[in-house]
């Protein structure tokens, strides 16, 4: 961010996250627009009788309000209302009558953010995607398995968001809606007073007739409304007072702010706890059937009593495994047949589809030995419950762990979530800036224009600007700056940081979802959710690896069971009380259950999702996976010059007196003479004539008369102050009015035009005294980290609209060889391109509305934060301290992500490469080796949980480089001072 710190961005990057949908809501009519209009284009129309036929059908159906057709244009333009019809009826009515109609036109699309419940792997978030393409009118649908939700692009005119959820719950997931269309700015009131249908009519008219609400959505079983407002126009304090003064008496009316449940917590919470509880359920039972079937057997004689037969060969240790192990066989894995049933039934296969597979195995071929036993008195044969009960442990034991694990990878973004402070004490103030009142308020509750006083140490509640008091802020938070701030009057402030040592007063400029704290999470949760391209490797494995697995399993079935009933291998390798088929299928359910797919799905979303909330906790903002794996590649970095390696602000940088004149009265002389002027270099002259004074103990504000003030264009200023001709300006101005230039002057003129520099001459009564060298300063770091970069193989290049003079000097300070200066907004991005056809990855840093065609056109756009708008929304990465620091930050970052994303990958394939043949039984006739089912089962478990704890290392990841900012100040004297 700039110094005085606040992020412009204006309009929100993706719609803010709110609690659940209210339940039993009823929404105002205000909701959707009460009629719609579409356009078809209609193919088949000869004569003015086609339109007529046209409008007479359509005309007819319910909802259709109006209908204009154009038989020469070929277009059918149809009103109408959505309650009633919608628009692939009207255009299956043209149809009907044997007119083509083409795609819509002008089609509205909609944006809707879905929380989805019970996805465990790629497959699962791969499922869903496609349920939602399926659905009429979707055009664009992103589901982010670490994130746990969905964003959907779709048509309203063609679907709604209840057909969105419900075809995610016929995949066989749970749904939840988040946020939907323009609701960016939602506020939740708890009412009080409200006891008849009437009461509730009456407040939801009045709160619908406040100019600026969207929305209003009640919930009668809770008593609660949530309104949509926009904040330009209304605010929450507003709305509670128009509910309060709705009231007629007798009744009163109360509201005040309600605070739901954050949704994903509560659900993560839920899901942790039922995997817990599951767990310890299934242990329950499955311990005391490990211990039946593998510890009492081995300790005579107290697990002689097993063996005691009820019926036949049916022994007590069978029937207790047999009751034992049924409950966590069909309802404690209730869970793996529900998952199982779903998946096949969208015809792909998942985790479930495995666990389902290798315990049913184990199960019925258990219950087949006891069927067997209880029908024969010479049968003998081994159950497998003990695999079937302890497989499902050890896998809700590693799910358990695994959501444990994946609720970490969000901690950063909690943290920026929780950094605004509750409460805020707002001021009442009189015209003159007098305090009237002041009242302890919810941060929720303020609005726009408010005015908050910030006493040391509390936090500042929301974006604004500081009307009084001085004061340093710690941003750390927000842009990862560890240095406070100097903040005075006119100053930005950014909501949630924190005030160190002074009183100040602030004006709210952005609340609620639009500041600074709010876009930061925005972004981040739209990062989350954006897919990797890496993520397409898992993709694939995904689609073909739980059909691969089965085969496998069913061939190590096949190749160790025929060779036992063929005795091609010795009878020995078979364990007692087992015998050939047993032992084929033991290494059979082993493959199935080693398998595991969820560590790949999970390798690259879990990294994601922690590197972008790591690097929002330090200033950079990556918007997605896509951006983080281009940044590693890039070998080529283009810098913008103005506002990126400079500071973007003209400063004197160096001052030079040719007389005995003081210092400080030349440069009162020339503040004077200049502060009626507008342009750029008198405004720094004025600015560093008020701190000279500051240094000298001088009041800072203090002008002296100055009168018969004149510009001349292209040359400079000329005024008489106190009795003097003050000329302020070129060598031009100064041949104007007849000034003599010594050698001395040209010489220093010289000199400050091969730095680069503006030489401001000064000029007393036509005498030159004195000149202020004018530039705009180089970034303090902009030198080490143009060397970091080089040391990283990374090459520099700086293209700027500026003179060449100036370029090659500016170049040449930070250490840059390549320079294209005179290059316009289009030339930026040709250049860039040019880049690209050479093969190489190329990054853009620039922070103007004129770099946001470079942003655009470069693989990676990185935007200076303190920039516009424009740039910020072009880029793919939001530098949010504006330290070109961030850039070797980011693509560092982007770096060490990549690398941990090809370790989980290593580590999730080469587990399932390794784990599936020794489960098959590969090691066997050599060393014994053997992987029983459950065992396997906990293999499995294992892999999904380290690799989300590889993905978490990414949370101690530390900047490579750290540059400390020295403050830049010409100083005085009466010889030069060079400050570049």
């Amino acid at each position: 961010m700039e110094q005085n710190g606040e992020s412009h961005l204006k309009e929100p990057l993706l719609h803010a996250a709110d609690g659940a949908s209210a339940a039993a809501a009823r929404v105002s009519p205000r909701k959707e627009r009460t009629t719609r209009k579409v356009m078809f284009n209609v193919r088949g129309m000869s004569c003015g009788s086609c339109a007529v036929s046209i409008e007479t059908v359509v005309a007819g159906l319910k909802g259709v309000e109006s209908i204009q057709v154009s038989t020469l244009q070929g277009q059918a333009v149809v009103q109408y209302s959505p309650e009633e019809t919608d628009a692939r009826t009207i255009k299956e009515a043209i149809e009907d009558i044997n007119f083509e109609v083409d795609e819509l036109q002008e089609q509205e699309i909609a944006v809707c953010r879905l929380r989805i419940k019970g996805m465990a792997c790629t497959s699962c978030s791969e499922s869903i995607e496609r349920a939602l393409l399926m659905v009429p009118g979707v055009k664009k649908a992103a589901v982010g398995l670490a994130l746990e939700e969905a964003k959907v692009h779709f048509d309203p005119n063609i679907t709604s968001r209840d057909l969105l959820i419900e075809a995610i719950e016929d995949a066989g997931f749970g749904a939840d809606l988040i946020s939907y269309g323009d609701d960016v700015n939602k506020m939740h009131l708890k009412l009080e007073g409200v006891s008849s249908p009437e009461d509730t009519k009456l407040i939801q008219s009045v709160l619908e007739t406040v100019e600026g609400v969207n929305n209003v959505e009640w919930d009668t079983s809770g008593q609660t409304v949530t309104v949509a407002y926009d904040p330009d126009v209304t605010g929450p304090r507003l709305l509670i007072q128009r509910i309060q003064d709705a009231a007629e008496p007798p009744k009163c009316f109360n509201a005040s702010l309600y605070s739901p449940p954050k949704q994903r917590e509560v659900e993560r919470h839920h899901e942790i706890m039922s995997y817990r509880n599951q767990f310890l359920w299934s242990c329950l039972f499955s311990v005391p059937v490990f211990l039946f079937a593998m510890v009492l057997p081995m300790l005579p004689p107290s697990g002689d009593w097993l063996f005691y037969k009820i019926y036949n060969n049916m022994t007590v240790g069978m029937l207790l495994r047999w009751l034992l192990c049924s409950p966590v066989q069909f309802i404690i894995g209730w869970r793996f047949y529900v998952g199982a049933y779903h998946a096949l039934k969208r015809g792909y296969s998942n985790m479930d589809v495995l666990v389902a597979l290798g315990t049913n195995a184990a199960y019925f071929y258990s219950v087949y030995i006891i069927v067997k036993a209880l029908t024969s008195d010479t049968f003998e044969g081994q159950d497998l419950f003990e695999t079937s009960s302890m497989l499902v442990s050890f896998i809700l034991l590693g799910k358990y762990l695994e959501v444990v694990a994946k609720g970490k990878t969000s901690d950063a973004l909690s943290k920026l979530t929780e950094l605004a402070p509750e409460t805020a004490v707002l001021l009442t103030l009189e015209k003159d800036g007098s305090v009237i009142s002041e009242v302890e308020i919810s941060t929720q509750l303020l609005q726009r224009n408010d005015f908050i006083k910030i006493v040391p140490g509390e936090k500042v509640p929301v974006d604004g600007v500081v009307i009084k008091g001085q004061s340093h802020v710690n941003e750390s938070m927000i842009t990862g700056e560890a240095r406070p701030i100097a903040k005075k009057p006119g100053d930005k402030v950014i909501g949630g940081t924190v005030n160190d040592n002074g009183f100040i007063i602030v004006k709210a400029t952005h609340v609620g979802s639009e500041t600074a704290l709010s876009q930061i999470v925005q972004l981040v949760e739209a990062a989350q959710l954006a897919r990797a391209p890496v993520q397409r490797l898992a993709d694939k494995i995904s689609r073909f690896f739980v059909p691969t697995v089965v085969v496998a399993a069913f061939l190590t079935w096949l190749g160790w069971f025929i060779p036992g009933q063929l005795h091609l291998y010795p009878q020995q390798w078979i364990p007692k009380a087992m015998d050939s088929f047993e032992l084929a299928l033991q290494f059979g359910i082993s493959v199935l259950v080693v398998a595991c797919p969820c560590a790949l799905g999970l390798a690259t979303p879990t990294a994601v999702m922690v590197a972008t909330g790591k690097g929002a906790s330090l200033g950079v903002l990556i918007k997605g996976g896509n951006a983080l794996e281009k940044a590693h590649k890039i070998k080529t970095i283009i810098f913008d010059k103005t506002g990126t390696l400079t500071k973007g602000k003209p400063s004197v940088v160096q001052t030079k007196t040719f007389s005995k004149i003081p210092l400080l009265e030349l440069c009162d002389l020339t503040a004077s003479a200049e502060a009626n002027s507008e342009h750029p270099l008198s405004k720094a002259i004025v600015e560093y004539t008020k701190k000279l004074r500051e240094q000298y103990g001088s009041p800072s504000d203090h002008m002296m008369d100055s009168k018969d003030f004149e510009v001349h264009p292209g040359a400079g200023v000329s005024a008489n102050v106190e009795g003097k001709l003050v000329l302020v300006g070129n060598k031009r101005l100064m041949q104007e009015f007849e000034a003599p230039m010594s050698s001395e002057v040209e010489e220093y003129m010289s000199e400050m035009e091969d730095l680069a520099r503006t030489c401001v001459l000064v000029a007393i009564d036509r005498v030159i005294c004195g000149a202020l060298a004018v530039s705009d300063p180089l970034k303090p770091e902009a030198g080490r980290v143009i060397s970091h970069l080089s040391s990283m193989g990374i090459t520099s290049i700086m293209v700027t609209g500026d003179n060449w003079a100036t370029a090659k000097s500016i170049a040449k300070q930070v250490g840059i060889s390549t320079v294209f200066a005179e290059i316009d907004p289009v030339g930026k991005a040709e250049k860039i391109k040019d880049l690209q056809t050479q093969g190489l990855a190329v990054a853009m840093v620039g922070d103007g509305v004129n770099d946001s065609p470079a942003l655009a056109a470069a693989d990676v756009g990185m935007a200076i934060g303190a920039g516009t708008d424009v740039a910020i929304e072009a880029a793919d990465i939001v530098l949010m301290k504006s330290s070109l620091v961030d850039v070797i930050t980011a693509i560092d970052l982007s770096r060490k992500t990549l690398a941990k994303i090809r370790l989980n990958y290593v580590w999730a394939l080469g587990y399932n490469v390794l784990g599936m043949p020794i489960a098959a039984g590969v090691l066997f006739p050599f060393t014994g080796i053997r992987l029983p089912p459950w065992l396997a089962g906990a293999c499995m478990a294992a892999s999904s949980v380290s690799v989300v704890c590889s993905s978490l290392l990414l949370q101690l990841y530390k900047k490579p480089l750290h540059v400390e900012e020295v403050p830049m100040t010409a100083g005085p004297g009466d010889g030069g001072s060079n400050l570049v």
